[in-house]
């Protein structure tokens, strides 16, 4: 059986989500999080499905919500919790300067020319940054518009093509 939430408000409790709600100067989510938690009392005789429908949010929703006031408390309830989940950056902006500098050098002599593993064993071998993944590097050079495969800086030769006309036919 799953475990259920009672919510049980002081009347100042009350008072301040009734405030929140009046002000309307809060997020949209804030605002039905306040209202979904105020019906949630015991005494209201509001039920799950009900609060849901009520305020077009999913039952799971709701339940997430009482839980929430119940273990976190007040304030909780109604504000988002802040991200956990978010990735430092591998490189920073040396690091990705360095990177285009490198990029940008001359290829080593025994190779034709840069890959991304060799731009990352490279990166390590020179202490800038102790590991670095070739998705990174690949990253790196596509937010700078340093794509392996389109390189106008002399490692790759244009190809002439012959200029044409409006027609469509070489001039």
């Amino acid at each position: 059986m799953a475990i259920r939430y009672v919510v049980d408000w002081t009347d100042t409790e009350r008072a301040a989500l009734r405030e929140i709600i009046a002000k309307n100067k809060a997020k949209r989510r804030t605002i039905v999080n306040a209202s979904i938690v105020l019906k949630a009392d015991r005494t209201g005789g509001w039920t799950n499905a009900d609060m849901a429908a009520a305020y077009e949010v999913s039952t799971k929703k709701v339940a997430q919500l009482q839980k929430r006031l119940v273990e976190e408390g007040f304030e909780a309830a109604w504000y988002r919790k802040p991200v956990t989940n978010a990735h430092r950056r591998k490189m920073t902006g040396d690091e990705e300067a360095h990177l285009i500098a490198l990029y940008c050098s001359q290829v080593p002599e025994d190779h034709e020319r840069w890959t991304l593993r060799r731009l990352a064993d490279k990166m390590g071998e020179l202490d800038s940054i102790d590991s670095v993944s070739q998705e990174t590097i690949r990253r790196t050079l596509k937010k700078r518009n340093l794509n392996l495969g389109k390189r106008k800086t002399g490692v790759f030769r244009q190809s002439k093509m012959p200029l044409l006309s409006a027609r469509g036919r070489p001039s």
